[in-house]
């Protein structure tokens, strides 16, 4: 194939995903559920200090990365 149409495939891809991730952080605020303080967060609160971990969140956004890469490997072929 010709490398400048791969080169414009990823640019367009990596203009929809900038443009997702633009979109997603300027109506986040408004969804009911946001990154980070999802059902089954880890958080706990004791009287000297407080643990959060962000377990739910950090799997759904292993899956989403997960599948923009296997998109931007299956548009590579």
């Amino acid at each position: 194939m010709d490398p400048l149409r791969d080169f414009g495939k990823s640019l367009i891809l990596l203009g929809l995903v900038v443009a997702g991730l633009g979109g997603a952080l300027f109506f986040g605020a408004r969804l009911p559920l946001r990154l980070g303080r999802l059902p089954g967060d880890i958080a706990v609160q004791g009287r000297r200090g407080s643990f959060y971990f962000p377990i739910v969140t950090c799997i759904l956004l292993s899956v989403g990365l997960s599948l923009v890469m296997w998109l931007i490997g299956w548009l590579r072929r």
